[in-house]
């Protein structure tokens, strides 16, 4: 039976999260399903500006072979990467186990959330990290079939609900509000930026949600 797990890793325990870690304002965003295997994790958005002080560092970098810009949108950017072969033992370690890469973001925290086969490719893959010393958070894993069985109401993660309810439950949304990000980021045990992040997809997903797939609804 399919398993999806969701984790967060600090950008210090996987080469990748240490060379596109930038400052809070930028946040990088891996293309969406994108498979484990073959090429690691070409195509990257970087959401924040700061765009040339980003291709920067991450060209000087030994890890990286060559960085083009493909498109900038507002304070968005796409942009393919290069990387050195064999430069990241976190990613091989999910094609390893035939995992496939569903959701990947962050900056100086980074979420991923990724899908096996089966139960005994996340034990795999736990057990490779265990080996080659990486150490990340688990914080969620279900089956498609929980998901789809309507569990999980507007496919929110735990880390989205978690951030939207305290949100709604501390004031945040109203006038004035009753509290700030970097609070409900100390309460959560998160960054500013990681807090922000979520609420806004939570948001999104839940207004889309009910707005558009809603009969009630009309545009």
């Amino acid at each position: 039976m399919t398993v999806v797990a969701e984790f967060t890793i600090d950008s210090d325990e996987f080469i990748l999260g240490k060379v596109l870690a930038r400052g809070d304002n930028t946040h990088v965003e891996m293309e969406r399903v994108v498979p484990a295997s073959g090429r690691v994790m070409p195509y990257i958005w970087v959401h924040g500006g700061a765009f040339d002080e980003f291709e920067v560092a991450v060209e000087s970098s030994t890890y990286v072979q060559a960085l083009r810009s493909l498109d900038r949108i507002g304070e968005s950017a796409l942009y393919r990467v290069e990387w050195a072969e064999d430069v990241e033992s976190l990613i091989y370690g999910m094609a390893e186990t035939n995992a496939t890469i569903l959701e990947a973001r962050g900056n100086v925290e980074w979420f991923f959330r990724i899908r096996f086969d089966d139960h005994s490719g996340l034990t795999d893959f736990h057990n490779f990290c265990t080996d080659h010393d990486i150490v990340f958070q688990l914080d969620r894993v279900y089956t498609l079939a929980e998901e789809y069985d309507g569990g999980y109401m507007f496919d929110l993660t735990d880390s989205q609900r978690r951030a939207l309810v305290l949100a709604v439950e501390s004031g945040y949304f109203e006038v004035p509000r009753g509290t700030t990000l970097g609070e409900l980021g100390a309460e959560l045990g998160i960054s500013e930026q990681s807090v922000s992040e979520s609420i806004r997809r939570a948001t999104n997903k839940v207004l889309h949600s009910v707005m558009f797939d809603s009969p009630k609804w009309e545009r």
